[in-house]
């Protein structure tokens, strides 16, 4: 019974999407095209979820099966939106014609108007855009990597930090690359902008650590700055998506885990806190592990500040913004600036600069994508340097954040 309801909403969709094949031709051949065309793609994604093995998680193969599903369903419906309106308007015309004919004539008049070749023609176009859009995403968008930079003002920045830059990237998901040179040009990116410190932001993999075995010395290329290369764990990296044989096997394969990250030279903080300094002043860095609202909360803020003084001046790594909505911000701790990452900004959305940010991601996180400041705190967070789930990326690309700190007030 609970696949009843999703089977009679894709007949629908299908139906409605046929229909509109049939306005615009009379091409048998274009009918049987478009039906086993669809056959052929439903047949392929149902075959790859049936078999999906819970012990191995996400692979490459779901991640293209969901890519075809989007690509078959998302056009689809907005076709039915113009031939569903347009069955409204026919309805009404044929109730109108019923009640206001003769007797005689409700005997020899078609009451139901025919479907009109120019609302096919809309439908079809419009319905390309989106089409278009998703084979861009997944053939292009998914590296399609940007620098964005941000200047922070801090009257209580220390001097010695004055115009001090860090590079931040979250969410690699090494699992889901299938282009090398793309994410040797993305390190190369990391590398030109010779910052002073570099952040990642969790989630190195999609399930298992064996994902990262093609990609260490990838990775091991981004160049160490003179303060150092630090990261944090994810709600991907505890393994908690996939099921184990045993927990042995899962605890070792979040050891693995967390090695990865010293195998490409990150400082791994659990919950745990370091200074850099410059010049005799210094900045704590803070790491916690993944504390989400809808996800593990392993995140320990107490714990992570130990050794931190009210006074320092603090960079919170958090995976989650989540965490920065229902405790940091509030946190009597004044953590001056938080990096997470987690969205993906959904990997979907519209964004022009100053005028429209848009994704469907900010109806479940109230801070999606970008820079946010409430109370004096800063929060970034990251769209994600890889991909998952969809193997695409429309409108939200991925980022390389570059933010500089800067003492003093910000410029009117």
């Amino acid at each position: 019974m609970r696949w009843l309801i999703p089977i009679i909403l894709y007949l629908l969709l299908e139906f409605y999407a046929f229909q509109a094949i049939k306005t615009l031709s009379k091409n048998q051949i274009i009918h049987l095209g478009y039906i086993v065309l669809s056959i052929l793609v439903l047949s392929y994604v149902l075959y790859i979820f049936a078999n999906y093995d819970r012990s191995v998680g996400p692979t490459k193969y779901t991640l293209r099966a969901s890519g075809l599903m989007l690509l078959s369903i998302v056009p689809k419906l907005i076709v039915v939106l113009f031939m569903f309106g347009e069955d409204i308007i026919r309805i009404c015309i044929a109730g109108y014609t019923y009640l206001t004919d003769t007797i005689y004539e409700r005997t020899a008049t078609q009451y139901l108007p025919d479907r009109r070749k120019f609302v096919s023609q809309i439908a079809l176009g419009v319905a390309a855009i989106p089409f278009a859009g998703l084979l861009y995403g997944i053939f292009k968008g998914k590296y399609n990597f940007k620098v964005i930079t941000h200047v922070l003002y801090y009257e209580d920045l220390p001097s010695g930090f004055d115009g001090f830059r860090l590079t931040q990237i979250s969410d690699i998901h090494s699992g889901s690359f299938d282009d090398a040179a793309k994410i040797e040009y993305a390190i190369d990116l990391i590398n030109e902008q010779q910052t002073d410190l570099i952040i990642f932001t969790g989630d190195i993999v999609n399930t298992v650590a064996q994902e990262m075995d093609d990609w260490i010395d990838t990775f091991k290329r981004i160049q160490t700055p003179v303060f150092g290369k630090y990261s944090v764990l994810g709600n991907h990296d505890y393994g908690e998506y996939v099921t184990w044989e045993s927990q042995e096997a899962k605890e070792a394969n979040f050891q693995a885990i967390k090695d990865v990250h010293n195998k490409i030279d990150f400082n791994l903080l659990l919950n745990e806190s370091v200074f850099v300094e410059k010049e005799g002043e210094r900045i704590a860095i803070i790491g916690v592990e993944n504390w989400g609202h809808n996800f593990k909360k392993a995140g320990d803020l107490t714990k992570a500040t130990q050794q931190v003084d009210q006074a320092d001046f603090k960079i919170l790594l958090s995976h989650d913004p989540s965490h920065w909505e229902y405790e940091v911000k509030h946190h009597d701790h004044h953590f001056h600036l938080t990096l997470s990452g987690h969205t993906h900004g959904f990997q979907f959305g519209i964004e022009i600069p100053g005028f429209l940010k848009w994704s469907p991601v900010q109806y479940v996180y109230k801070q999606w994508a970008g820079m946010y400041h409430e109370m004096g705190r800063y929060l970034n967070v990251n769209r994600g340097f890889g991909f998952h789930a969809f193997p695409g990326r429309v409108g939200i690309w991925p980022e390389i954040t570059v933010i500089e700190l800067r003492k003093g007030s910000k410029p009117a």
